[in-house]
C-alpha cells in the first residue's frame, strides 16, 4: 500500500472518484471533446498524451432513429421522448437528491458539444492528466482519485483490480495550489456529478466527481477552517464527545469548518482508508454556534 498522504503542516479535506465528464444529451452521449477557445480540438496538442477516440456529434435525425431503436418510442410518446432528449432534454432519473435537472444550464456545451477542456495554449487546464479521459484509462483498469486539502487541489491515480480493490498503489498525476483555481460550478444537468473547475486563467474543465459534494465542499465556497482556539468550550466539548464515540481507531485529528450559513461542519477522515470507489471515508457532524448539534431536518444546502 502506497496511500498518498498530506504535508504533516497540511489538513486533508477530502479524496474522491474523479474521471472527466461523459455526454449525457443524446447528439453527445457517451462523448468528450478537448477544445481551444475557437472549439478547435486540441487533444492531439496535448503534451505526451496517448491517441484516444476521434468522436462526432449525432444529427438530430441519428439520435432520433438512435433512440427509436433502443425501443424508446413505442407510438407518440416515445417519439416525444426521443426528439426532447435529441434537443437536449434530459429524462428525469427519479426525484432524488442528485437526480439530475431535466434540461442543460448550457446547449452549447452540453448538447451541440461537450468539452471537458477548454484551454488556450499554455493555460493551466493543458496541463490535466490524461489519465482522467475514461476513452484512455478505463475505470475498471486504473482509477483516479481528487484530493483536496487546505493548500492544493492533486490527482493521484492507481492501477485498479476487481479481485483486490483495497489495494492502492497511488502514482501522483498532477497538483495545483487553491490559489489557482477561481472557482467551482456544479453541472447538474445529466446525473447531478458533474463539476465545472474555473482556474484563474479562464481556461476550464469539466470533472464527473462521485459524489460530487464529496469534491465541492471544500471547494465552492472560501475556505474557513476555524481553529481549536476559536471555538467556544461548549464547541470543544461537543467534539471532544464526537471523537470519544468513533468507532474508527485510526482517524486523524477532527478539523472544523464554518460553513457560509453559520454552522460548523466538524469532520473526521481516516487517511490511511482509502476505497477504490469512495475514495475517503467521513464521519461528520454539523454543530451550530453554542455546540448543539444539528439534526439532519435542520441542515441548510450549504451544509452539505
Amino acid at each position: 500500500m502506497d496511500i498518498w498522504q498530506p504535508e504533516a503542516d497540511e489538513t486533508l479535506l477530502s479524496r474522491t472518484l474523479v474521471s472527466f465528464a461523459t455526454g449525457a444529451a443524446t447528439p453527445v452521449r457517451g462523448m468528450r471533446w478537448f477544445r481551444d477557445t475557437e472549439r478547435g480540438d486540441i487533444q492531439h496538442e496535448l503534451p505526451s498524451w496517448p491517441e484516444g477516440p476521434t468522436f462526432t456529434p449525432r444529427s438530430t435525425g441519428e439520435s432520433l432513429a438512435r433512440n427509436f431503436g433502443k425501443g424508446g418510442a413505442t407510438a407518440l410518446g416515445g417519439i416525444f421522448m426521443a426528439a426532447l432528449s435529441a434537443a437536449g432534454g434530459n429524462i428525469s432519473r427519479g426525484s432524488g437528491a442528485r437526480s439530475g435537472t431535466d434540461t442543460p444550464d448550457d446547449p452549447a456545451d452540453e448538447v451541440k458539444d461537450f468539452p471537458v477542456v477548454w484551454a488556450a495554449p499554455g493555460t493551466v487546464a493543458r496541463t490535466l492528466p490524461w489519465q482522467l479521459d475514461p476513452a484512455r484509462s478505463p475505470e475498471k483498469h486504473y482509477r483516479t482519485h481528487a484530493i483536496v486539502t487546505d493548500r492544493r487541489l492533486v490527482i493521484v491515480g492507481f492501477p485498479y483490480s476487481k479481485r483486490n480493490d483495497e489495494l492502492i498503489e497511488d502514482e501522483a498525476l498532477w497538483e495545483i495550489p487553491r490559489s489557482l483555481i477561481s472557482r467551482i460550478e456544479p453541472k447538474p444537468f445529466k446525473d447531478g456529478n458533474d463539476v465545472k473547475v474555473v482556474f484563474s486563467d479562464d481556461s476550464w474543465c469539466r470533472l464527473r466527481a462521485v459524489p460530487s459534494e464529496k469534491f465541492t465542499r471544500y471547494l465552492l465556497h472560501p475556505l474557513d477552517l476555524v481553529p481549536w482556539s476559536a471555538l467556544v468550550p461548549a464547541q470543544q466539548s461537543t467534539v471532544e464527545q464526537f471523537v470519544a464515540t468513533d468507532v474508527e481507531p485510526n482517524h486523524g485529528a477532527p478539523f472544523v469548518t464554518r460553513r457560509p450559513c453559520g454552522h460548523y461542519r466538524v469532520e473526521l477522515l481516516s487517511p490511511s482508508e482509502v476505497d477504490s470507489f469512495f475514495g475517503l471515508s467521513e464521519n461528520p457532524l454539523l454543530m451550530d454556534a453554542e455546540g448543539n448539534e444539528v439534526e439532519l431536518k435542520d441542515y441548510h444546502p450549504d451544509d452539505f
